[in-house]
């Protein structure tokens, strides 16, 4: 008989896959974008920091996806790793908007 608590491998890889592209694809599209452009409504140090939070999370999740293939799709990740990641690709679409809307007046 089958654990309930472990998560079908395929399951896994249908939905934790996907979602781990997704991160890949914003915080790389969000390094891009702060290293590229000042942003007057943040000063030199906010830029930075954000920067620097989307590189951590870069190297976290580059971790967990390598992890994730290693095993084969066997393993998941906990939400308390996911949940910090959602609230920073949230923080850079927040700073992206409002970039976009200060070029837009």
């Amino acid at each position: 008989m089958r654990d309930s608590n472990i998560p079908d491998a395929n399951l896994l890889k249908a939905v934790l896959e996907p979602l781990l592209d997704d991160f890949q694809y914003w915080f790389t599209r969000s390094r891009n974008f702060l290293e590229t452009e000042q942003l007057s409504f943040m000063n030199e140090q906010e830029q930075l920091d954000l920067l620097l939070r989307i590189q951590q999370a870069q190297e976290e999740l580059t971790t967990a996806k390598m992890l994730f293939h290693a095993t084969d799709g066997q393993v998941g990740i906990d939400m308390a790793t996911l949940t910090p990641w959602h609230q920073l690709v949230t923080e850079c679409w927040k700073v992206a908007a409002h970039f976009r809307s200060q070029q837009a007046s």
